[in-house]
């Protein structure tokens, strides 16, 4: 807990801030401003969890100094995606956390115990998909999940999918990570009865143009209850499965 929330706490009780005073100055509680970037600190009370550094452009001084102000006001576990292997070197200067360096992921501080209503599964058509995979993977852990992984059961050998459906069939959601045509998502949603995230990922030859061949696949799947976020976007699709996951339990 910081200290501006502590302030307010103690103001409510000692009577001098109602409750509803007290929610709306949690809410409006400011952002800090450190040159570079305004850390936003208020995102965990807003949404449930922290905001997420993307690194992909940031420098390795600004990720570290973007890390210490989170720290500095309680902010954990803190998930950094796009996050090369140089400038997690420098950050492991200073600090410890997790790194992947497939997944090009790294979380500073525990990742939480899982308390969502089930479990996410995480099915890759093939073994070129897992790096997208695993950024999916390990964004959903970090925001408290259980997540089971079924990589390369894509339909060229269908037999490996249909072999896994009862890991299928006991899932809350499923996150559909595939490239070339995109067709796992669609087979994946004709057979279970939970939500399914598509990501297309930019795995294939020449006419699948980097992904837009199983982006548009993927869109016009004529199975129900499938939504699709951006090209090699497992980022997106871990925090739209946590979402769903926890929405019984908030």
């Amino acid at each position: 807990m910081n200290n501006e929330i502590r302030h307010i706490l103690e103001a409510v009780e000692a009577g001098s801030m109602s409750v509803d005073d007290a929610l709306i100055k949690i809410k409006d509680e400011p952002f800090e401003d450190i040159g570079y970037a305004k850390v936003d600190l208020h995102r965990k009370i807003r949404q449930g969890s922290p905001e997420v550094i993307y690194g992909e452009g940031k420098t390795a001084e600004q990720i570290v100094g973007i890390v210490d102000m989170m720290l500095e006001h309680g902010q954990s576990p803190i998930l950094i995606t796009r996050f090369s292997k140089d400038k997690a070197d420098k950050l492991a200067e200073k600090h410890d956390f997790t790194y992947s360096a497939s997944a090009r992921i790294g979380i500073v501080g525990e990742i939480p115990e899982a308390d969502g209503i089930g479990t996410i599964v995480i099915a890759t058509g093939g073994t070129s998909d897992i790096p997208v995979a695993e950024e999916a993977a390990l964004t959903a852990e970090c925001l408290g999940n259980k997540v089971d992984r079924l990589y390369d059961v894509g339909v060229a050998g269908i037999h490996r999918l249909l072999a896994n459906r009862e890991h299928l069939m006991k899932a809350s959601v499923v996150i559909a990570v595939a490239g070339m045509e995109g067709a796992l998502a669609s087979v994946v949603g004709g057979l279970v009865d939970c939500p399914v995230i598509a990501v297309p990922t930019s795995v294939g030859y020449g006419a699948s143009f980097h992904g837009l061949s199983a982006l548009l696949s993927m869109l016009n799947s004529c199975a129900s209850g499938v939504a699709v976020v951006n090209i090699d976007n497992g980022f997106g699709a871990g925090y739209m499965a946590s979402r769903i996951n926890h929405m019984e339990v908030r």
